[in-house]
């Protein structure tokens, strides 16, 4: 956040606008620029080569518009990161891996005091992160956040929107969510997204390390049994799919909010929110109610979950040497099935693919209930987000309404730190803002 009398002069910035995701967020941003009652009104483009980034914009734009600046920035140049940072109220970083190249990123907004927004899916990222800025985040008045996107911000709201539906005296014990992708045309995810998930079998040891090394966060107390492990494959005959855990980011990202929020049960504290801002967050947080979480990716067929689990098998154990990586990372197509290649959906298959992900939450009907020896949830509530193409359409609305916000509401939001979307973005208008733009949130069923 940056100081008043000092206003940098773009309101946000692009970092990595002329990639296969950058391109499609600077489409999103420029509905917003500069039109009615949109906060933004000033933008830069910023990443390694002008001429690229020139290219991105024709892209994303119709018009054309020529008072965009591009700013030239760089991983490996740390000053000409800090150049960006200092010209931006807001950062939005999507240069992956972040493994790789987001912590200079990140060193340079606490740095200046500008806040920080991202698209990253990887825990570990998130959690050094967390470990090795946000003090200093807190105290710059930088607000980090990553993971505002399609990881993992319909998780976290999809799972607040259905804890949300629970009326006392009833509570939820667990919720699973199902992930199903859809297209008339062949799916094809980002080739960063499976790069980073490659490299995330290849240093998943540094994020037990990390773990280990600091203090244990506090769990939110929830009503009933621990949920037993069920079998790898499973029928969801309700919902007429079969699924398998999906090892991503958001019941990580998940988990995170909820060890906030039990440390913070009336949220945090926006850094000039009027009394009246402050009684509408402890009001939205009194009304979320804690519940284990899982993601699993589902499909109509027995065969497609078979297809999901031979590309995990692949490669984790591909992914834990390095010639079994070289392969991975050179032959997505052939170990994926043509489910990631290295240039990406073409943009045909990008405007027929949609999401759909069910929310299926298990609980009691009286809390009360749920002390009781031998206690089985008797209460199913089932709930649902669906949106467009989850990595090119999905995740850039997602990041253009987080950071509308942040413009918009910086006041309500907290000084800095390093935080998650769920807590940070609960309280505001984040998930009606994603229904007027294309992501809905429906109550399926109760029974």
């Amino acid at each position: 956040m940056a100081e008043v009398g000092v206003l940098p002069p773009y309101d946000v910035v692009i970092f990595g606008a002329s990639g296969f995701t950058g391109k499609y967020v600077v489409r999103e941003a420029l509905k917003f620029l500069d039109s009615p009652n949109s906060p933004l009104k000033t933008l830069a483009l910023a990443g390694r080569n002008s001429s690229k980034l020139s290219d991105a914009l024709k892209w994303a734009s119709t018009s054309h518009p020529n008072n965009i600046p591009f700013l030239i920035a760089d991983t490996s140049d740390p000053p000409s990161l800090r150049r960006m940072a200092s010209q931006a109220k807001l950062v939005l970083n999507c240069v992956g891996p972040f493994r790789l190249y987001g912590d200079p990123v990140v060193a340079a907004c606490v740095e200046s005091g500008c806040d920080y927004l991202d698209i990253c899916g990887e825990p570990e990222f998130m959690e050094r992160m967390d470990a090795g800025y946000h003090e200093k985040a807190a105290e710059k008045g930088s607000l980090v956040v990553s993971a505002c996107g399609f990881d993992s911000v319909p998780a976290e709201f999809g799972l607040m929107f259905n804890s949300r539906q629970w009326a006392s005296p009833a509570v939820p014990n667990r919720v699973e969510a199902y992930l199903c992708l859809e297209s008339d045309k062949n799916i094809v995810g980002n080739f960063g997204t499976f790069e980073s998930a490659v490299l995330g079998v290849a240093n998943a040891d540094k994020l037990a390390q990390l773990r280990r090394s600091r203090p244990k966060r506090a769990r939110p107390p929830i009503p009933g049994p621990a949920p037993v492990k069920g079998s790898t494959i499973e029928h969801q005959e309700e919902l007429g799919l079969w699924a398998v855990k999906l090892p991503s980011a958001d019941a990580i990202v998940v988990r995170r909010t909820l060890s906030t929020l039990t440390e913070n049960p009336s949220g945090l504290q926006g850094v000039k929110e009027e009394p009246e801002q402050a009684e509408k967050r402890a009001a939205f947080w009194s009304t979320v109610k804690p519940a284990h979480f899982g993601v699993k990716i589902a499909t109509k067929s027995l065969l497609g979950v078979l297809g999901f689990i031979a590309v995990g098998l692949s490669i984790g154990l591909l992914g834990s040497f390095s010639f079994g990586r070289w392969l991975l990372l050179n032959f997505p197509s052939i170990f994926t099935f043509g489910g990631f290649r290295k240039k990406g959906p073409t943009e045909e298959e990008v405007a027929s693919a949609t999401f759909t992900m069910w929310f299926v939450g298990y609980g009691f009907s009286d809390a009360r209930l749920a002390s009781q020896e031998d206690a089985k949830p008797d209460t199913e509530i089932v709930t649902r987000v669906m949106g467009p193409e989850i990595g090119y359409l999905t995740t850039p609305i997602i990041l253009i309404q987080c950071a509308l916000i942040v413009l918009k509401q910086r006041q309500d939001l907290p000084k800095g730190g390093v935080f998650t979307p769920g807590i940070v973005f609960g309280p505001t208008d984040l998930q009606s803002r994603l229904q007027e733009n294309g992501i809905s949130f429906d109550l399926v069923s109760e029974r």
